[in-house]
């Protein structure tokens, strides 16, 4: 998608949007609509313009909020059987467009249950309401949950992702949901329903879910993923792989062995090399080392390795990346490489300074190098 996302919400698409609603919707003063969105929304990021926009909607749509459901499923319709993009950016960025309608939801419809439910399992096939429907799971936990754990067996892959990914506790970007921080349970009935869906993307969504839980509560976590392994297809086996990899990082040796990595390892590390040297940020340093057992038994090792990232303070903070899985036979060497980014990243800023760099084997620290890190 060309250009900052943020900017995707611009004149274009709010008249779009704002013609849908009054073909949906006779009555809509589509020009005072169109009008209240633009003012002011090109000094607003992404997810302010969502609001920005939804705020909009409450004022211009029918009330009460039931009604203008209604008149937003049929836009919803209207849109479909038109077929026509609003972009060539694709569906990804297409989607998008329904942020407002699923913000709208989150604020104005928390006293229609109903009608917000509708609502966003038809929002949820078309974006995600994996946000908006925390927010009743907070207002009315037994009937939302009662209504996730039915759409857990819809025949819609976004439906059933909806269940998983709304009620991660630690879902980024949203408000945590501390019931299920401090007990998870429920939360695991429901991955127990999802936990074999044959699509990649409710996997990923179920493993996140456990990856959060697993944050508070490892051991839970670690007992899970072993009852899963009994007779795992592969795709489960893959949820537990992703679902474990935060206790993995932290060297967790129920989690490690799970994964065939729970042994202490008998290693020698050798033959360091990096390049270039010294480093430059917005460049890459590759790195190479021998990995050589020196155990009397074949082992199974998870390799994995750590860069302390200087922070602007000048401290540092340690990022861990997977490298590989390997089997060594007794007095075996393995050359290994990887690399390290040092590019511009909206997640993480690089600052010139002195950097380490480790391995993690089976979860045992083992010091690489250090290396410079200098401005471009």
């Amino acid at each position: 998608m060309a250009g900052k996302l943020k900017d995707f919400f611009d004149r274009r698409i709010v008249r779009s949007i704002a013609r849908e609603l009054r073909a949906a919707h006779p009555d809509f003063d589509e020009r005072g609509f169109v009008a209240a969105c633009l003012a002011g929304l090109g000094d607003l990021e992404l997810l302010p313009r969502g609001w920005h926009i939804a705020e909009a909607m409450q004022r211009h749509l029918p009330q009460p909020f039931a009604r203008a459901a209604q008149v937003l499923l049929a836009s919803l319709e209207r849109r479909e059987a038109q077929a026509q993009p609003e972009s060539q950016a694709g569906p990804l960025a297409d989607s998008f467009r329904y942020l407002p309608h699923v913000l709208f939801v989150q604020k104005y419809g928390l006293r229609e249950f109903e009608a917000s439910m509708r609502l966003q399992y038809e929002l949820t096939q078309r974006f995600t309401a994996e946000f908006s429907v925390r927010a009743f799971l907070v207002e009315y936990p037994e009937q939302t949950y009662a209504r996730l754990r039915s759409w857990a067996l819809d025949p819609n892959a976004h439906v059933r992702r909806l269940v998983s990914e709304g009620t991660r506790p630690r879902l980024p970007w949203a408000p945590r949901l501390r019931a299920f921080q401090a007990d998870p349970r429920p939360v695991l009935e429901l991955l127990e329903l999802l936990k074999d869906d044959p699509e990649r993307y409710v996997q990923r969504s179920v493993a996140n879910n456990l990856n959060d839980i697993a944050k508070d509560h490892p051991e839970l976590a670690v007992e899970t993923c072993r009852r899963w392994l009994r007779d795992a297809s592969p795709e489960r086996r893959w949820i537990i792989r992703h679902a474990l990899r935060s206790l993995v990082k932290q060297g967790h040796r129920g989690a490690l062995e799970l994964l065939g990595g729970g042994a202490e390892p008998h290693v020698r590390i050798g033959a360091v090399k990096l390049n270039p040297k010294p480093a430059r940020i917005g460049g890459q340093l590759r790195f190479s080392f021998a990995l050589e057992s020196t155990a009397s038994r074949v082992q199974e090792l998870l390799v994995d390795y750590v860069v302390h990232f200087v922070k602007a303070n000048g401290s540092s903070r340690p990022k861990v990346f997977k490298l590989k899985k390997l089997v060594l036979a007794p007095a075996q060497p393995e050359q290994l490489e990887g690399k390290v980014s040092f590019e511009p990243m909206t997640t993480r800023r690089h600052y010139p300074g002195r950097h380490r760099l480790e391995v993690l084997v089976n979860g045992v620290v083992h010091p690489l190098a250090e290396f410079e890190l200098r401005a471009p």
